[in-house]
């Protein structure tokens, strides 16, 4: 038999033991609660750096991305979403009328960090549910901008992404980022991971010579993709990477991208030259190339091309030789370039929304410094491009 001692000592034993596993549970069922966790991740040439990931993010239903659609109905529309300067609330009902299903760098980064409030707003008033929507990461940066990085609680530090020797390359307080730079590594993760959480699928690296390592032997570029597609494979996105590859003939670099995109480069008549440099502004053999990417040059060495009318807000450029042009010479201008290229099964994006000089003199959109394809305006390309998207 048991003394009453003894039986005393059981209890409190006991209850102990229940106080102890009511506790467990406690912090149990609170750990599981917590939707926050740190995982880490090794950055080339960098130390270990801790990312935090929302696991209510995972797995969430984005649309399925159709290379087929971007190549074929894909349009330009610069800033549509970030950055674009004009009539939003116009150029968006111009999208909402359009056959597009592919909008191309709809959020710009020039200079500026992009604000995802206002782009998930913005993406909320376009009516298409399988739109593919595009970011341009962009080769240009504002050593000045305020910018608030979430997973190390202060403001990033622009001016530590710099590449040596780039300063004021673009403008006052500008630089060329570079991918070696830590700093500038943590921004890419942090503004790509919000955009593809927002829905966005495809990446543009802008001018990726300026952004790389100088040693193609040695890229930085392969981390950096890996980073960005374990980070879509978790919250279950498709994504694309592409980068503006300019002359880089390396095939194993080239192919390190879903797609390589850049200018057609054509002339007062609309069409295209043969070879790989632009002739305007390529002399001889040594000089720099401002290359034709459609060249067997790159083409073959590319998983994808998609080409555009390229803009720099200069005279001179592809769309200022467009906007100068008769109405139905644009027209026919695009069929021509559409067919060209999608018949090689290569990309030609429709412009929608681009920018211009603001003494370029021909048409224009709202404001002279921007094209718009909207009726509203001088060039009403509208109806032209709706019917070529429809394969009319």
């Amino acid at each position: 038999m048991f003394s009453i001692k003894e039986e005393k000592k059981n209890i409190l034993a006991g209850s102990l033991i229940a106080v102890a596993f009511l506790i467990g549970l406690i912090l149990f069922i609170f750990h599981n609660k917590k939707s926050d966790v740190t995982v880490v991740s090794q950055t080339n040439q960098a130390q270990e750096q801790i990312r935090t990931i929302d696991f209510s993010k995972a797995k969430k239903p984005f649309p399925v991305l159709s290379m087929q659609n971007m190549k074929t109905k894909g349009c330009i529309a610069d800033g549509i979403l970030f950055g674009y300067e004009g009539r939003k609330s116009d150029a968006i009902k111009m999208i909402n009328r359009s056959e597009c299903k592919y909008l191309h760098r709809s959020i710009e980064t020039w200079l500026r960090p992009p604000d995802f409030k206002e782009a998930e707003k913005n993406k909320k008033k376009i009516t298409n549910p399988d739109m593919i929507y595009g970011m341009f990461i962009a080769e240009a940066i504002d050593k000045k901008a305020n910018y608030f990085f979430p997973a190390e609680n202060r403001d990033f530090e622009f001016s530590e992404m710099c590449r040596r020797g780039s300063d004021n390359f673009w403008g006052e307080h500008t630089c060329k980022p570079a991918f070696q730079r830590e700093e500038y590594r943590k921004y890419l993760r942090y503004i790509t991971e919000r955009a593809m959480d927002m829905g966005v699928q495809s990446f543009l690296f802008g001018q990726i010579f300026y952004q790389e390592s100088s040693d193609l032997s040695n890229p930085v570029m392969p981390q950096i993709i890996r980073d960005m597609r374990e980070y879509a494979d978790f919250i279950g996105i498709d994504i694309v990477i592409g980068a503006q590859t300019n002359d880089i003939a390396d095939e194993n670099y080239l192919r390190l991208f879903d797609y390589i995109e850049g200018g057609v480069g054509i002339n007062a008549e609309g069409k295209i030259e043969s070879g790989p440099c632009f002739s305007r502004w390529w002399q001889k053999e040594g000089d720099w190339c401002w290359a034709l990417l459609w060249d067997d040059k790159f083409s073959k060495k590319a998983n994808n091309v998609f080409l555009h009318l390229d803009w720099s807000g200069k005279i001179g450029d592809d769309m200022s030789i467009f906007t100068r042009m008769e109405k139905n010479e644009r027209a026919e201008t695009l069929s021509y370039l559409h067919k060209y290229f999608t018949s090689k099964n290569e990309g030609f994006m429709m412009p929608m929304l681009a920018v211009l000089h603001k003494y370029n003199g021909g048409c224009y959109g709202d404001k002279a410094r921007y094209y718009s394809a909207d009726n509203r305006y001088s060039c009403q390309d509208e109806t032209a491009i709706n019917k070529i998207l429809r394969g009319k």
